[in-house]
């Protein structure tokens, strides 16, 4: 994630202003990167240990949540607190994000393991991961917007994409895109860890 921070208010209406700001972006960023991620309310409550009815405040901006509460939302997401309150400020033309830093490991466990490769603390329309797929390992995902597509391109490995009632297998070089607004799945169909690079394109108006 970004380290940038945010820029001190100009005004002093902008001053005033301040909390309810927060409030409104911070509704609106958590609702973005909860359903970003496909999860359901109660996932990310699952996650944070937030109750739903507090979450569901938070993003239809009724709530101002304490300080403990954000943090217990930020590390859901694997973020820093700063991470999620900030605002994207045009400055530098240049984002980098470092293979050790673990902020950006989206998921990791002995089957799966996904690293995202775009910066988590903009607003996008396009996602991008690595994913390693241990052997038997796959990678199942709910239906995300409508409109959704995925690309991958394979690695290392072999897998089988599947996407509703179609699939097929990929070896490395091999690249595919499929529709992600249905259920679907990569799965490691190989003896070996096979590494995959993914794309989630979402459409502009399904956001």
């Amino acid at each position: 994630m970004s380290h940038k921070r945010a820029t001190p208010v100009s005004s002093a209406s902008e001053t005033a202003a301040g909390p309810e700001a927060i409030t409104l972006r911070l509704g609106r960023r958590v609702k973005d990167l909860r359903t970003g991620r496909a999860w359901s309310l109660e996932a990310l409550a699952g996650a944070s240990g937030v109750s739903r009815s507090m979450l569901s405040q938070i993003e239809r901006e009724q709530a101002n949540p304490t300080l403990a509460v954000t943090l217990r939302i930020a590390r859901a997401f694997g973020m820093t607190l700063g991470d999620l309150l900030e605002t994207p400020q045009p400055g530098s033309a240049l984002t980098v994000i470092r293979v050790a830093d673990r902020t950006y490991h989206y998921r990791s466990d002995k089957h799966v393991r996904i690293r995202t490769l775009s910066p988590l603390h903009l607003e996008k329309d396009v996602e991008f991961y690595e994913v390693e797929l241990q052997p038997g390992g796959a990678l199942r995902s709910a239906p995300h917007f409508e409109g959704t597509r995925e690309f991958l391109t394979v690695e290392k490995g072999s897998v089988r994409v599947e996407s509703a009632d179609e699939a097929d297998t990929l070896s490395p070089g091999d690249s595919a895109s499929y529709r992600a607004d249905v259920p679907h799945a990569i799965v490691n169909a190989g003896r070996g860890e096979a590494v995959i690079f993914l794309v989630d394109i979402y459409r502009q108006n399904s956001r």
